[in-house]
């Protein structure tokens, strides 16, 4: 609809101003190669690029700024190093009061390079800088905002690289071993990590680092550092810093040396600047060996821009890019070339250059000068003995040094260039090397390096036009790519393009050395792609100027007749070999394959049957079919074959068909007396004409071939038409000839007389035909002989039949018509000359004026009139000067248009003269008037145009509407709407400034403007805010804009774009995913769009009313269109605007909707509905009641409450006097029915009634008077008994407050004593071991981490590859993902299988934990895909053990360092309370707890006494007390007594209550062993009581021993001890020979209540209130207990100290995958986070604080835990924490902190949330550690057998679900597994 009236180009430039920008300089962008992607990176001057192979990883150093890229070049991590302040001539740190001279000062990346892993460890990124003298530091290769190495006061052996931009440096890290550090105590090398660094002179800042140094990279011992200059470690020694300034290029490590490229000036010879090649031993740390070389490169290239060490003929070599330098100066101009040195021949050179120094004193044996000590050190060549090199192949302290060759390596030219080459990389491909130059202009060259040293330019690429190509160039690890530094750039380069060249000419035309047409796979493709490229003609190599493609050279017959079939031989050049078993077949267009015939080069086929050819194309002799050759479905190659119609040749040509046939390029013959063109050589009739090739000479045709009389014939005349013609003798017979006249497309057949001459008379048809045109063109179409219906060959002969008196209505027309043509004008007509019956007439009439168009103008003339009328003159000559207009001479224009001239105010004819006949008058007036302009509205507008403005004025209608324009300035303002005399519309067209301007309007050549008005252009509105962003369908609500210069518009608009749902679901389909959903505003046909005006309320606000929509259709995006400014409401908020449903309101009587609704008056009526505010407020609903106003009071999500006026409205509506209740909502309007005020007005009563209700009346009175009387006496009493209760509350209030101080003052004093003991190592943690296990497989008595595989020693190697074979499929993310997908799918697989499984999986993975961390985000994002349209607040709320697993694993050390002391504290805090008070061993049930389920209610009469405890110390015995209650049962006590002895113990280190006895000990020999259960137990009925200390009557301050337990003794403990260290009491109802155990209280009063009824009773029991004295118990345990809770919390919950690491980053998760998802809803994302680590880890750790320390949780505790849990679920909902009578005791208990609770978690939340992201990396790091520290403790053996038998027992499933992926079949995941199958239980697979 929009987009039909936007040209072209106007709509590309919409759409690209409604693209995005980029939200990131670094977004890596295709070039206008799709093949070439670039990223554009801060720090212009980029200067180095590493690759990190092992990683795939890219980094890239610049000015202030270091880079790490993907190896697809997306961004990874970026760094800015400066600016900082600095100064070169101030050492570091840089103090301003010291360094006057600092300034910020930008650093350059001078080194970049990798010091990889050493010994198992993590490798780094060596970065130096300019700043600080050069100093270095070392970051994470994994993420470079990690810093693992840096000095913050460097000393001066620490300065590395030049301080100076423009000065270089290089440096190679070397790995060598050092006998002096060996490994402490070892006695062996120790293995030393050194980087040898070459840099320039610096005239400032330290002057004494000479040009190549060593330094310490590893091991870092103090007082050693790293990157140190040590004396040990060696340097090159100078004479003169200053004059031996090297200009270093490159440094590279190859075999057992270190070579340096560098250029100078040769100090020893000619004073040139050369460049050289210098070598060190890596051994070497004295550089004894160092030597060096000139290099020659071709003609005086001289100058080293860039070097790379590579392959030449399978050899190493050095390419070297060399420039030539500025006369006798170290500046490169633009000549350059490519020199290759092969390493062999240089080190060859270097060695004759040692030994020549060392044992011959520098000279050869010619006596020349071979060698020299350079470097102006007190050294010279000496004359050793002949085996000095041999011996020292690294020098000595006794050989020269450092020595130079004085015979230089040459090497010949590879290539030469005009521009600077800058930089080289080279690359091997099928044995060829290709070498990728940089030039200073930003190209990329690509040159063949042959054998010879020479070279082939094949290929440049524009990389980066206008900025050089940095010397670090590299190809990334598969080499297909080269990446390419430039200035601010780093591009993305492939090495060739073969796949994009679709057929064998383009590929060999491209002339690539990678590229070459593999013939029988149909491609172009690198060799090693070709799977037959060995065997010839196979692979055709595109560089090899002799290969061309397969072609048919020639085909026999090349044309053949449809109506044949026959044999077809193709001649075929470069034919690849087949197989025996192979065949090439023939295709003959789309035709079935043909089997082909190969004999040599010869392929033979057979021609297709004529009935399978297609049939030929309408208007077409023939048709061209390609016979492809092919093998299999590949075409091998294709020619073309012609085949021809000799039938379609003549029907084409039908009036000369025999002519067409016999000169057709086919061969076919005619058969004259057939009528017939054939390809035979004979006819039915005999006589035949030949083929004009095989019979040359003039053709044998009959044939008419002119007209000999005039072509023109007049109409109504009787003419001759003589026509000429030959051999027409071929008709032998006497039959009637005919000439064949077609008029009009009507043919005539005429009689023709035919004469045995060259000439033919034929008849002319007679007069009766009657054209009313001047001319007709007709034919002769053929000359025919009747009987047989035979042509003779005509050709086209065209003749003009013509009639005068057509379109010739007046005499000037006539008189105009050709002389040749006789026309006349006689007797008022215009006939043919011979058809005039009078004297034709030799003037014209004079001319009449029938119409002047317009009929006004301006008096200044310049308005095109046109005039119209007869007898106007026969050429433009006869009207000039003869044209008045209005009285006033008219120059008539040579095209036919006459212009007035000016004049005053007139009216008058239109006068036109010819010639010397009386001029022609109009009946029309011509009026020059004088138009005038009065005002203009409005006089502003905004700069972007769109003002529409309104002229008024008067005589506007002035001249035609063509001559009529305006002006704004220069800028022209286009006329929108039809104009009248007195005013006129224009709108404004965009400005390029502000200001005044003004109005013109021109009238033809006549201007008028509106005076001393002008029009200004002010600048264009700007929207700042725009608010609500949301709407529902019906609209009208109210949007708030602000902004600036809303005053300007005219007109504001807002408008909705709206798309019908089902061309969404079209596009869906069709997965257009070309838009973000950022950029959805695209002009679309199927797009509409609805709008409403707003109302500006002051330049800086306006309100606009939401447009409505229906339901039908999506909203694509919303807009305010201000004049010509359109604002996008997502470039105000930053978010888009919404449309929600409308909200949905129930008639207020549901059961009854036409039934009124019954108000009682002073109350509020309650409207009921859904998503009532969704999208509105309460401020912006109104609601009316008849003629009342109802007033909203409360609006919520489903409730409207409104209170309506006192007295019942008047009704609005004439159908129904009650009032109508509306809701009105923007433009919603809601009928939800009548309402009827319930009135207090008596009805008509019956006097019966009346008198029955007096009677009544009075004996209420005195009833009333009666009761009063008692209720003052009962009110007193009342009052009494109101003030006792209170007296009690305020006591029982009192009571609790000092309880709890003297509690909280007891337990702190016992907890102090605590803290000393957890300060140091008395904080029992469990080992990482056990807390996985406690955490992964909670309760399993022995789990997979304590197993180990139970296999027969025969099988285990088997068993152990085939697991290990799952290991490797299991680290493939695919397999997994499936494997998992599976699994769930399976419906036998429950929520324990898949907790389980997951546990293993962890276990499986612990040593990958950073691949465990993408698979279980995978599976989040796959989970957030499925519940996003759903519910999302449910996604997580079900168990993800593996989320679980990784938070455990994540958050151990946390638990370990700040979590797990307050735990341990809380812990003990609750077990010292509980244990105050009696606890019943059989319900578990104790009289101190926070949870009313386990109190226990009844008033136990019990004592705290002291027990002396005997502890036997090694030899001595000691006494111990130790507090217990006297209702303690016997295994009570044994628990308080070990843990008084084993206090600070860990629980698992100490004895279990059970193998032990408590001995009681009276006097000498009284011994008296206590069990609870034992002979003397109390037995009642049923009941059996289990033994206390009560029972055996056992004093206090007895004294007591533990001693082992005898074999034979037998008590019955009571409880039972789990692996866990949970403690649980015995389950009540348990029976022991008939007998129920009861401690403290009887579980139930009733032995005989059926167990099915037992939960209820306890129910109902429950359900009574609780007296205040228990309830007191609660309050005072709460308030015990707080502090060590509040710890906990604030532990957990504080962001005082950084959050884990692992928190960070997965809410970081959650965060980006609600934005991905557009949840904007911030409670979904509160939920999840809550569901991924509140309640998904601490819950589980807050309960179980087993799982972390090394203790035991009784029931008792348990219980007390529960509550404190639930307490933290109920602080991190979201939902209000309502509660009131009914709610539960635990609830209440904490129902003031929760609210405080809530705000630690949001502000949780929030805090990590707004803290700056980008944690990934540090997470990967600490992944990376997590796995080594701690992989050993998984038993992965284990857990990889047992997800085995998962695997083994959903086999089959998981099988069909890995074939079913296509990328699974391409990796073959089945099959893998199927092997994994037979390795571990020799499963029989279809392997």
């Amino acid at each position: 609809m929009l987009a039909s009236s936007i040209p072209p180009t106007l709509l590309f430039f919409l759409l690209l101003l409604l693209l995005p920008p980029s939200s990131h300089p670094a977004d890596a962008v295709p070039t206008s190669d799709p093949s070439v992607r670039w990223v554009d990176l801060l720090g212009a001057g980029l200067s180095h690029l590493v690759l990190d192979p092992a990683g795939g990883r890219l980094y890239v150093g610049g000015v202030d700024h270091l880079y790490q890229l993907t190896a697809d070049l997306e961004v990874m991590s970026h760094v800015r190093t400066g600016p900082h302040l600095d100064s070169p001539d101030c050492l570091p740190p840089i103090v301003l009061q010291d360094c006057p001279s600092a300034t910020p000062t930008h650093n350059h990346n001078k080194l970049l390079l990798m010091e990889p892993a050493l010994g198992g460890g993590a490798g780094s990124l060596i970065v130096c800088g300019s700043l600080y003298q050069g100093i270095c530091d070392k970051r994470s290769l994994s993420n470079i905002s990690q810093l693992i190495y840096q000095t913050s006061n460097p000393v001066d052996t620490q300065y590395v690289a030049a301080n100076d931009p423009r000065v270089s440096t290089v440096a190679v890290v070397i790995t060598t071993e050092n006998k002096q550090e060996g490994a402490p105590g070892t006695g062996g090398a120790g293995v030393l990590r050194l980087m040898l660094v070459g840099r320039g002179y610096t005239s400032k800042g330290p002057g004494d680092i000479p040009p190549i140094t060593t330094r310490r990279l590893s091991p870092v011992v103090p007082p050693r550092r790293a990157f140190s200059q040590e004396e040990e470690l060696g340097k090159l020694v100078v004479g003169s810093y200053s004059e031996y300034n090297n200009h270093f290029v490159k440094a590279v490590a190859h075999g057992s040396h270190v070579y340096f490229l560098f250029s100078r000036r040769d100090m020893w010879h000619k004073k040139e600047y050369r460049t050289y090649a210098s070598r060190l031993c890596t051994s070497d740390r004295s550089f004894y060996s160092y030597v060096e070389v000139p290099l020659l490169c071709g003609n005086g290239y001289n100058l080293a821009q860039g070097a790379w060490l590579g392959n030449h003929s399978g050899e190493p070599a050095l390419f070297v890019v060399m420039a030539t330098g500025q006369a006798s100066t170290p500046v490169a101009t633009g000549r350059s070339a490519l020199c290759v040195y092969g390493m062999a021949e240089l080190d060859a050179k270097l060695r004759r250059a040692q030994e020549v120094c060392y044992t011959e004193g520098g000279r050869g044996s010619s006596g020349q000068e071979e060698a020299y000590i350079e470097y102006a050190v007190s050294s010279k060549c000496l004359k050793l003995p002949q085996d000095s090199l041999s011996e020292y192949p690294c020098g000595g302290e006794h050989t020269p040094n450092p020595i130079a060759s004085a015979v230089p390596l040459p090497a010949t030219t590879t290539v030469t260039a005009t521009t600077q080459l800058t930089a080289v990389t080279t690359a091997t491909e099928a044995g060829h090397t290709i070498a990728f130059l940089g030039d200073r202009e930003g190209r990329l060259h690509k040159v063949l390096v042959r054998s010879d040293g020479s070279g082939d330019l094949y290929g440049s690429v524009l990389v980066d036009s206008g900025n050089a190509v940095s010397a670090d160039l590299l190809l990334d690890d598969s080499q297909q790519h080269v990446y390419v530094l430039t200035n601010s750039r780093l591009s993305k380069v492939p090495v060739s393009s073969c796949e994009r060249q679709t057929d064998c000419r383009s590929c060999l035309a491209v002339r690539d050395p990678y590229c070459g047409w593999c013939v029988l796979e149909g491609r172009c493709s690198r060799k090693h792609q070709c799977q037959r490229h060995v065997q010839p003609n196979h692979w055709l190599w595109s560089f090899e100027q002799t290969n061309q493609c397969v072609t048919v050279q020639s085909l026999q017959p090349a044309n053949q007749s449809k109506d044949e079939q026959t044999q077809v031989t193709l001649s075929v050049v470069q034919l690849p070999d087949l197989t025996e078993t192979e065949s090439l077949s023939c295709v003959f267009g789309l035709l079935p394959p043909q089997p082909a015939i190969v004999t040599g080069t010869s392929i033979t086929c057979q021609s297709p049957a004529p009935e399978l050819l297609p049939p030929m194309l309408t208007g077409s002799d023939h048709m061209i079919l390609p016979v492809s050759l092919m093998f299999g479905h590949v075409t091998v190659t294709t020619g073309d074959m012609t085949f021809y119609d000799c039938g379609a040749v003549s029907q084409l040509n039908q009036s000369s068909q025999c002519l067409a046939c016999v000169s057709s390029v086919w061969g076919c013959n005619w058969c004259p007396l057939d009528q017939l063109c054939t390809h035979n050589h004979s006819c039915p009739n005999q006589h035949i004409i030949l083929n004009q090739r095989e019979s040359p000479g003039p053709t044998s045709c009959p044939l008419v071939f002119a007209l000999q009389s005039s072509a023109l014939v007049p109409l109504g005349l009787s003419t001759t038409v003589v026509l000429r013609g030959r051999n027409l003798d071929v008709y032998t017979d006497e039959a009637q000839y005919l000439c064949v006249v077609e008029i009009e497309g009507v043919q005539f057949n005429l009689t023709a007389a035919v004469e045995k001459t060259p000439t033919t008379h034929t008849p002319s048809p007679a007069a009766h035909t009657s054209f009313s045109m001047l001319s007709v063109s007709f034919s002769i179409r053929r000359l025919s002989i009747c009987a047989e219906e035979r042509d003779a060959s005509t050709p086209y002969l065209a003749s003009n039949l013509y009639d005068c008196s057509a379109g010739q209505s007046d005499c000037s027309q006539c008189r105009a018509v050709p002389e040749e043509y006789g026309c006349v004008w006689c007797s008022g007509s215009c006939v043919y000359n011979q058809s005039c019956t009078s004297v034709p007439a030799d003037t014209c009439p004079p001319p009449q004026i029938t119409q002047v168009l317009p009929v006004s103008g301006p008096l200044e003339g310049g308005v095109l009139v046109t005039i119209t009328g007869s007898n106007l003159g026969m050429k433009y000559q006869d009207v000039l000067g003869g044209v008045t207009v209005a009285g006033v001479q008219c120059l008539p224009r040579p095209e036919g248009y006459q212009i007035s001239t000016s004049g005053k105010q007139r009216e008058g004819p239109v006068l036109v003269a010819v010639g010397t006949t009386p001029p022609g008058r109009s009946t029309q007036m011509f009026t020059y008037q004088d138009p005038q302009l009065l005002d203009l509205v409005p006089d502003k507008g905004p700069v972007s145009g769109g003002t529409r403005l309104t002229i008024r004025g008067r005589q506007l209608l002035t001249g035609q509407k063509s001559d009529l324009r305006a002006y704004l300035g220069p800028q022209p303002c286009y006329i929108v709407e039809e104009v009248n005399d007195t005013q006129l519309v224009c709108q404004t067209g965009p400005s390029n400034q502000t200001g005044g301007v003004t109005l013109r309007v021109l009238f033809g050549k006549a201007e008028r403007t509106v005076s001393n008005v002008t029009f200004r252009y002010l600048d264009d509105p700007v929207i700042t805010d725009a608010t609500p962003a949301e709407s529902f369908y019906a609209g009208g609500r109210v949007v708030m804009v602000t902004g600036r210069n809303l005053g300007v518009v005219q007109q504001p608009i807002i408008s909705v774009w709206v798309e019908p749902v089902a061309v969404q679901r079209v596009k869906r389909r069709r997965r257009l995913a070309l838009l973000t959903a950022k950029q959805q505003l695209v002009f679309n046909s199927s797009m509409t769009t609805v709008s409403e005006p707003c109302s500006v309320l002051s330049s800086s606000q306006m309100t606009c009313l939401t447009p409505a929509v229906t339901p039908e259709v999506k909203v694509k995006g919303v807009w305010f269109q201000l004049d010509n400014v359109r604002v996008h409401y997502e470039t105000i908020k930053g978010k888009s605007f919404t449309y929600y449903p409308n909200p949905e309101f129930f008639p207020l009587n549901r059961e009854a909707p036409d039934a009124p609704y019954r108000f009682k008056p002073g109350g509020v009526i309650a409207v009921e509905g859904q998503h009532l505010t969704r999208a509105i407020s309460r401020q912006e609903v109104t609601a009316r009641l008849g003629d009342g106003e109802c007033e909203v009071k409360t609006l919520d999500n489903t409730h409207l409450y409104c209170e309506p006026p006192e007295i019942q409205p008047l009704s609005v509506d004439d159908s129904s006097e009650l009032p109508c209740l509306k809701v009105f909502m923007g433009n919603l309007k809601v009928d939800l029915g009548l309402v009827q005020y319930d009135s207090d007005s008596l009805s008509v009563v019956p006097l019966a009634a009346q008198i029955s209700l007096g009677a009544g009346a009075a004996v209420i009175i005195l009833s009333v008077l009666v009761v009063i009387l008692m209720y003052r006496r009962k009110s007193k009493q009342a009052l009494r008994d109101y003030k006792k209760v209170l007296l009690q509350l305020e006591t029982l209030e009192i009571n609790v407050g000092d309880q709890c101080r003297k509690e909280f003052t007891d337990l702190m004093t016992e907890m102090m004593d605590l803290s000393s003991d957890v300060g140091g190592p008395g904080l029992p943690l469990l080992d990482y071991r056990t807390y996985a296990e406690r955490v992964f497989f909670p309760g399993q008595q022995v789990a997979p981490l304590s197993r180990q595989l139970d296999l027969p020693e025969s099988r285990r190697p088997t068993v152990e590859q085939g697991l290990q074979q799952l290991n490797n499929l299991l680290n493939n993310k695919l397999f997994l993902t499936r494997f998992i997908h599976t699994l769930e799918a399976q419906q036998g697989f429950s929520q324990r299988d898949r907790g389980y499984v997951a546990s293993l999986l962890t276990m499986a993975l612990h040593d990958k934990l950073e691949y465990f961390t993408e698979v279980m985000k995978s599976l989040l994002q796959d989970l957030v895909q499925q519940y996003v349209a759903k519910n999302p607040k449910l996604m997580l709320r079900r168990c993800r053990r593996k989320l679980t697993n990784w938070m455990s694993i994540c958050l151990y050390s946390f638990l370990k360092e700040v979590a797990g002391e307050p735990l341990y504290m809380l812990y003990r805090a609750i077990k010292y309370q509980v244990d105050k008070g009696p606890v019943d061993s059989v319900t578990g049930k104790a009289k101190r707890t926070l949870n009313d389920s386990h109190l226990l209610r009844e008033d136990i009469d019990y004592c705290a006494m002291t027990l002396t405890v005997l502890v036997k110390n090694g030899v001595e015995v000691q006494p111990c007390p130790v507090k217990v209650l006297d209702t303690d049962t016997i295994t009570q006590v044994k628990d308080k007594i070990l843990d008084q002895v084993y206090r600070g113990a860990p629980f698992s280190q100490r004895p279990a209550a059970d193998s032990l006895d408590l001995e009681w000990r009276s006097g000498q020999a009284g011994h008296l062993t206590l069990s609870d259960d034992d002979v003397t137990a109390v037995v009642q009925g049923r009941w059996k009581r289990v033994n206390t200390l009560q029972h055996y009557k056992v004093p206090d301050g007895a004294t007591v021993a533990l001693i082992p337990r005898s074999q034979s003794s037998g008590g019955v403990g009571v409880n039972q001890v789990f692996q866990t260290g949970e403690k649980t009491p015995m389950l009540e109802g348990e029976e022991e020979e008939g007998l129920r155990l009861w401690h403290l209280v009887k579980s139930s009063e009733d032995p005989e209540i059926p167990k099915h009824r037992k939960s209820s009773m306890r129910e109902r029991e429950r359900a009574k209130a609780i007296p205040e004295i228990y309830l007191t118990r609660l309050l005072s345990m709460k308030g015990t207990l707080q502090k060590f809770v509040d710890d906990v919390f604030v532990a957990i919950l504080s962001t005082k100290r950084p959050p884990p690491i692992a928190v960070r980053f997965f809410f970081d998760f959650l965060d980006d995958m609600a934005e991905k998802h557009g949840i904007d809803d911030p409670e979904t994302v509160h939920i999840w986070k809550t569901n991924s680590l509140p309640l998904r880890f601490w819950v589980n750790i807050l309960k179980n604080p087993q799982f972390v320390l090394d203790v035991q949780v009784s029931d008792s505790i348990d219980a007390v835990l529960s509550v404190i849990a639930q307490t933290f679920i109920d602080s991190c909902t979201t939902s209000e924490h309502k509660v009131g009578r009914d709610s539960p005791v635990n609830k209440l208990l904490y129902a003031r902190e929760i609210p405080r609770y809530k705000q630690l978690v949001e502000r949780y939340y929030s805090d990590i949330h707004s803290a700056a992201s980008g944690c990934y990396q540090e997470m990967n790091s600490t992944l990376t550690e997590l796995s080594g520290s701690f992989a050993s403790e998984m038993n992965s053996l284990v857990a990889l057998h047992e997800l085995y038998k998962y695997i083994n027992k959903y086999y089959d499933q998981i099988i069909m679900s890995l074939e079913e992926d296509s990328s699974g079949q391409k990796m073959q995941l089945a099959y893998r597994l199927q092997q994994v199958a037979a390795l571990v239980e020799n499963k029989v697979t279809d392997l």
